[in-house]
């Protein structure tokens, strides 16, 4: 079963929700959460290549189910690892984001007084807006998202560092199936021009913008007697199902991890992986009435929970196909190669038109929020009513959204490319590719035809923070998305990260074809 070119694989799993009230990511206006639907985790896998001669690759995957991975998260996180786990290298792990719109916010950014209306007539020094911020978390009764980074660093760095400490050597299958789980959510109209969650129903509706992905990649792994360890399952599709709640929650994740250990096993390991989705999601824009009849008839009724549960099902159903097939070839001794890099991506240059027409898209959003801020000012107990601050905060983050425009336009003077952290692991015939962004899928069709692996797993929201990178065809429509607000990198950018990308996957197949010879 193992011999030089065989792996070493450990798993580990952590909860991260936290005890007390915080503040949920995922919309412009703030929201407080007010309950735990189901928990948020952490799941790990550590890989180690274990040949008994030279340097051994080493690399640790982690899931997360939140928004996004923040780069103060991940850093802490790695320090916590170099602490605790000397043997691993610390940048040799990253994080990736599922992508829900119900987990607390992973960055301590973003909760200024300002967003409050407090301070908002006035210029705070650094200190000042710390301890009014500090006041306002304690008045709201919410856990300040520093302290939050700093519960689930922990929680985090001790399922790495468990995860490596359980490797044991180990065999992988792999396999495809197909499931309707992520659908293109941008409509475009007959006027040339595509909405984010769009109305198809619209006499003026044209077509829906791009390509969808239904595709479903699947890793197993195997322990000793070949029993069935753990999964990874890859999804075009962020977890956003009941992204509007006021609730933690895990979101689809939740559903569909229960059932895989339902029917495969209740003591394996899912990890649950966000592939590029830019320009999907698990909203219905087309055909809603006829799902919404299917699920009334296979039972399916709780409003928010129906759509999960299908979902859940749809990834179980496609996995259950894969499995039989992909356990005939268990590769015992499949090669691990791992690199990580920083890559400078030129950034979407953003011209003095976009700016103007972005100030003159937050004016509004300025009068209002100007309103709102006096009107709480005049009347403090405002701040006493139920989820008061929505509206301001809203308010305040359009218009801000606006105004970085300008910024951005100064910073790309100054620094016309972003650094930005990427991975690649060759697993055997298989490949795992990581990228920051919500990376619209004709860049990962690019790559995935592209790279001389059988099967190339992409992940979304992984190794540090990232925007939208949207297509040529997305911008030519406009919208949120893919206008400059929306964006750091543009298709120059994914351009570059596609040709790096599929040079550093080709590179691996290349050196192992030469050292065979």
């Amino acid at each position: 079963m193992k011999n030089n070119n065989g792996i070493n694989i450990g798993w580990s799993r952590k909860d991260i929700t936290p005890d007390r009230n915080v503040f949920l990511a995922g919309q412009f206006h703030v929201r407080i959460s007010e309950g735990v639907m189901d928990p948020v985790t952490a799941t790990a896998m550590s890989i180690e290549s274990a040949g008994s001669t030279g340097k051994k690759d080493q690399a640790v995957m982690v899931s997360c189910d939140l928004v996004t991975v923040s780069n103060e998260l991940r850093d802490m996180v790695r320090e916590r690892i170099r602490k605790m786990t000397p043997d691993l290298d610390p940048e040799n792990v990253f994080l990736g984001a599922t992508h829900t719109h119900t987990a607390p916010n992973p960055g301590s950014d973003g909760y200024k007084p300002q967003v409050f209306g407090i301070g908002y007539d006035s210029d705070m020094d650094e200190e000042t807006e710390r301890k009014a911020g500090m006041a306002l978390f304690s008045e709201l009764n919410v856990m300040p998202p520093a302290e939050y980074i700093e519960f689930a660093s922990g929680r985090i760095a001790c399922a790495v560092s468990e995860a490596w400490k359980n490797r044991r050597p180990s065999g992988i299958s792999y396999g495809l199936g197909h499931a309707v789980i992520g659908r293109n959510r941008r409509i475009s109209f007959k006027n040339g021009s595509s909405i984010m969650y769009g109305k198809a129903s619209s006499p003026d509706f044209s077509h829906v913008e791009g390509y969808e992905d239904h595709s479903v990649y699947a890793m197993m792994t195997y322990g000793e007697g070949g029993k069935l360890t753990g999964i990874v399952a890859n999804i075009p599709c962020p977890s956003q199902v009941i992204e509007h709640l006021y609730m933690i929650s895990a979101d689809y994740w939740h559903n569909t991890r229960r059932e895989i250990r339902r029917r495969f096993g209740g003591d394996i390991y899912v990890m649950g992986q966000c592939a590029p989705a830019g320009d999907q999601s698990p909203h219905l824009l087309v055909g809603r009435r006829a799902e919404e009849r299917m699920w009334r008839l296979k039972g399916r009724n709780a409003e928010e929970n129906a759509p999960r549960e299908e979902i859940a099902h749809r990834i179980a159903d496609a996995i259950e196909d894969i499995l039989p097939y992909a356990g005939k070839e268990i590769d015992w001794n499949p090669g691990f190669r791992h690199r990580r890099e920083i890559v400078d991506l030129p950034r979407r240059m953003i011209s003095e038109k976009d700016v103007e027409k972005a100030l003159e898209e937050s004016l509004p959003h300025r009068e209002k929020y100007m309103k709102l801020a006096a009107g709480i000012e005049k009347n403090p107990g405002t701040r006493k009513e139920p989820r008061w601050c929505t509206g301001i905060s809203s308010a305040y983050r359009l218009m801000k959204r606006g105004e970085r425009v300008r910024e951005r336009l100064e910073t790309q003077k100054k620094n016309p490319a972003m650094p930005i952290e990427l991975h690649v692991m060759k697993i055997g015939e298989t490949v795992f590719a990581t990228n920051p962004f919500e990376l619209y899928i004709d860049y990962a069709v690019k790559i995935r035809e592209l790279s001389k692996a059988t099967q190339t797993f992409l992940v979304q929201k992984a190794g540090c923070s990232g925007t939208y990178l949207p297509s040529r065809r997305s911008i030519a429509c406009g919208g949120y998305g893919s206008v400059p607000a929306s964006t750091d990198i543009g298709p120059e950018g994914g351009d570059l990260l596609v040709e790096w990308t599929v040079s550093a996957i080709n590179g691996m197949f290349d050196e192992d074809i030469q050292k065979a010879h």
